[in-house]
């Protein structure tokens, strides 16, 4: 029996299987990166990997307010490096 595709709520408030997005995580020492593995310890979020949403959650915010943190714009160049790959 196949098990069931797990989905989970972007940062932008829509659903997508896990495979198709992208966690961002604030560590325990306060430090905030992408967690390609999906497995880091710490608060997260998830994002949709695509350039439109990208730039939505930089708009609205929506990861600072996700993670209860201010983000530099490095991270958010750092995030559209690893979308654009």
């Amino acid at each position: 029996m196949k098990s069931p595709v797990t989905r989970y709520d972007c940062v932008n408030k829509n659903q997508a299987d896990k495979k198709d997005l992208l966690r961002i995580v604030k560590k325990p020492d306060g430090t905030v990166d992408v967690d390609p593995s999906g497995k880091a310890n710490g608060r997260g979020c998830y994002l949709k990997a695509d350039r439109a949403t990208l730039e939505k959650a930089i708009k609205t915010k929506a990861i600072e307010k996700s993670l209860k943190v201010s983000i530099p714009p490095s991270l958010y160049e750092k995030i559209a490096r690893y979308i654009n790959d």
